[in-house]
């Protein structure tokens, strides 16, 4: 088995169960949230339960999140200096937190006072199960022998190959806040339209279709894996994760089994830090597929060409 060269570092906005980041020589930061004013951290429901959390939710409850505190990046940036073992930071996405960049910032900090440090911080531009798989990959590449920088540029390539979507059971939340106009949020819950969504190349919320229906949102992310998999038939890892719709699961694995029964399935949860923007119901899938760059706009095309001729 190859030695292994690097320490990783990740977060909780991950979304992935305790026992697949329980690895030595992996440290989990983890985010703070707020529910009615009470401060926790996430825990990935280890002192409340998801149930408990999203019915406290589906009763009014006030959530709201936070970055991780700047004590709490800078103690286990300098414990990674420290142990001397080059060390690289997998984060959640930029585009829709300012944690990133004040993790960038620490660690530029801390390496300027100790030339030489190997520390790298590594934007995912993904978040919740997406960040996830590719956390669960690139700790798998680490046991394979890759070094610190050989981490960093596969992450930073492996990010285009994470597909994923996911689709919620109301829009009240990410209406509350501000991501979605209140508008559309009330126009949706009228219709019953469930809307599908994605992370863009940014690392931003994306909006890519609606269903009408809870039923079809979910026979539409099995089509989604029909469409986006590399090779039907192949045995694919697909990560399901749910915030407290467990019914939901099995009606979405049966329809992936119906499109390719070789998939093989990786079931989390929703953390209290995703969850306190998306709420009750959200359901996702992500595997390594397509490329997305493939999904350009044409305009997005033609930019592309025109920077690769400068």
């Amino acid at each position: 088995m190859p030695d292994i060269k690097c320490n990783v570092i990740i977060d909780s906005c991950c979304d992935l169960p305790q026992s697949v980041i329980d690895v030595p020589g992996v440290e989990l930061l983890r985010f703070p949230y707020l529910m009615d004013g009470v401060e926790h951290v996430d825990d990935m429901f280890a002192t409340v339960s998801e149930h408990d959390f999203y019915e406290m939710m589906r009763k009014g409850s006030d959530c709201s999140t936070a970055q991780i505190p700047i004590p709490v990046i800078t103690d286990a940036f300098e414990r990674a200096i420290a142990s001397g073992v080059p060390t690289v930071y997998i984060g959640f996405t930029s585009g829709l937190s300012g944690n990133f960049g004040t993790a960038e910032m620490i660690r530029d900090q801390l390496v300027a006072a100790h030339p030489g440090a190997e520390l790298y911080v590594v934007d995912t531009h993904l978040a919740s199960i997406a960040e996830g798989l590719l956390v669960y990959e690139a700790i798998r590449q680490r046991a394979r022998g890759l070094t610190a920088i050989e981490l960093v540029e596969w992450v930073n390539e492996a990010r285009f190959f994470v597909n994923e979507q996911f689709t919620l059971d109301s829009l009240d939340w990410l209406s509350k806040g501000g991501r979605v106009p209140p508008s559309v949020a009330f126009a949706g819950s009228k219709l019953d339209v469930k809307p599908m969504l994605d992370i863009s190349l940014d690392g931003r919320l994306s909006l890519s279709g609606v269903a009408r229906g809870r039923k079809k949102g979910i026979r539409q992310l099995a089509e989604y894996y029909r469409k986006h998999a590399v090779e039907l038939g192949s045995g694919t890892h697909i990560v399901i994760g749910s915030a407290d719709c467990p019914k939901d699961v099995e009606r979405l694995e049966s329809e992936l089994y119906k499109v390719d029964e070789t998939v093989l399935f990786l079931e989390t949860t929703i953390g209290p830090v995703i969850g306190s923007h998306v709420g009750p119901g959200m359901l996702a899938i992500s595997f390594m597929g397509q490329d997305a760059r493939d999904d350009l706009s044409v305009s997005d095309r033609i930019a592309k060409k025109v920077r690769n001729k400068g």
